[in-house]
């Protein structure tokens, strides 16, 4: 037996009878106001669907006091009714198939990228935010806006981005851990903040989450189109480390990864998301993070302290006001040791060269790439981010010999990459912008030639379909 539900007009009644199937209509409308009103319309939905599944009743009872404990026993109650009127109403379908909770399923956690890339923040020690809303980076500020008060996080709304990430600045300065959220076009607006960050030598966090571009785009849609946005952002020359992740614990263990990293390095970090990936639902096993990441680089400063003492090497212990005797100066200007401005060539030199090396330090925490498929590859296809679903998909359901590189930190990039990629005949790039950024970015620095670039920017995700189509053309 084959049981289709659809809304109202899904099929007609001449379509039915060819097919010989029976129709049944539901007032869930009514049963949802009955409840209470329209908003437990999906609690209704829930209970019917166990019901007809013939699963216990219970079951709706643990899990709405899991999702709605938080909000108080009236809530709890009202939805456990509305799944009640939903269950007896599944119940009359007589529905042949008998659905029991297997005990060898392990309990799952059911979220999304955007709730990823919050419990990441939260990990990492998040404790101030500040961003103006810009979609689809604002679900990241409202999921951290509903955790505040539990989590001890301030987060402030600002005028615009500007003020935001010099928040963000300055949070880190006073001794917070600080991030902006934010899509490609609130980063345009960022982009001189980051010099700050990395001129003071002060950590900064912020988020992209990409959508199509220029200007406003398609506000709802994906792409990957900001990848040299974040590498070239900034006036002057400095390092900054990007971070894309793939999968929901990616975005889980990344996000928390960027605030260490941002404190240890005292420089900018990225990570890239995209409206594909915030959005997207799926299941995670609970797991441990490393308690590593939680750890701090603040000192406590003597009277003599100096904020960009050269004789500790390339990065500097770093104080906050407050925090020991000492006088913690910072300036965007050009400095001396004790951070104040200078114009002096030779020091110039010295504090240039000295910001430059972190780029070579950055690469002892590089985030381990991950290889999917034959690691006797013939064929390589290299992506990051989003695209990862898709070509895994693929890889798991072909039989040539062709692997899958997903790079998970964009920059710096260690030289050792470049094995992967001289084992190859063939190295395929997908992407979803329309120049290959990865691509270009692996010629720069790796001198890594891709043979054939995958791209799509229409604002969808490539499909495996169309990801199919492309490779055989290359791979026959």
């Amino acid at each position: 037996d084959t049981l289709v539900i659809g809304g109202e007009g899904f099929s007609d009644e001449e379509h039915m009878q060819k097919i010989g199937a029976s129709y049944q209509a539901f007032d869930f409308g009514t049963m949802s106001k009955e409840a209470g009103g329209k908003i437990f319309l999906n609690t209704v939905l829930f209970g019917f669907t166990c019901g007809m599944l013939q699963l216990p009743s219970d079951l709706g009872a643990k899990n709405i006091r899991e999702k709605f404990g938080s909000k108080g026993e009236e809530i709890v109650q009202s939805n456990s009714m509305a799944f009640d009127l939903g269950y007896k109403k599944g119940e009359t379908i007589g529905f042949a198939m008998d659905v029991m909770p297997s005990s060898q399923v392990k309990d799952k956690m059911v979220l999304d990228g955007t709730t990823a890339v919050g419990i990441g923040a939260l990990a990492g020690g998040c404790n101030f935010v500040s961003t103006y809303p810009m979609s689809p980076g604002t679900a990241v500020l409202q999921y951290l806006a509903e955790k505040g008060d539990e989590f001890g996080v301030f987060v402030e709304q600002a005028e615009d981005e500007i003020a935001a990430v010099n928040m963000v600045i300055g949070a880190w300065y006073a001794g917070a851990r600080a991030m902006a959220t934010t899509s490609g076009g609130g980063f345009a607006l960022m982009v001189e903040g980051i010099s700050l960050s990395a001129m003071t030598e002060t950590p900064c966090v912020v988020h992209i989450g990409q959508r199509p571009g220029p200007a406003t785009g398609l506000p709802t849609r994906t792409e990957q189109g900001d990848l040299n946005l974040a590498l070239y952002a900034g006036h002057g020359e400095f390092p900054r480390i990007i971070l894309a992740p793939a999968t929901l614990k990616d975005g889980i263990e990344l996000a928390q990864q960027a605030f260490y990293l941002a404190d240890k390095y005292q420089s900018p970090v990225i990570l890239l998301t995209d409206q594909f990936f915030l959005e997207s639902k799926g299941l995670l096993e609970p797991f441990e993070l490393n308690p590593k990441f939680l750890e701090d680089f603040i000192i406590e400063t003597d009277s003599d302290y100096k904020r960009y003492d050269l004789s500790k090497g390339t990065l500097s212990p770093r104080g906050i006001p407050g925090n020991g005797k000492g006088f913690v100066a910072v300036d965007s200007d050009e400095h001396e040791e004790n951070g104040r401005i200078t114009e002096d060539f030779d020091t110039r030199v010295q504090m240039h060269e000295k910001r430059l090396a972190k780029k070579d330090q950055m690469l002892d925490d590089y985030v381990t790439e991950e290889l999917v498929g034959d690691p006797k590859y013939k064929h390589l296809i290299v992506g990051w981010g989003s695209t990862y679903g898709v070509i895994k998909e693929y890889i798991e359901t072909h039989e040539e010999e062709v692997a899958f590189l997903n790079i998970k930190q964009l920059y710096p990039l260690p030289n050792r990459l470049k094995e992967y990629f001289e084992k190859a005949s063939k190295v395929i790039a997908v992407e979803g912008n329309s120049s290959g950024q990865l691509a270009d970015l692996l010629k720069k620095e790796l001198d890594v030639t891709v043979d054939k670039k995958v791209l799509k920017y229409s604002g969808e995700q490539i499909a495996i379909e169309e990801l199919e189509a492309e490779l055989k053309e290359v791979l026959g």
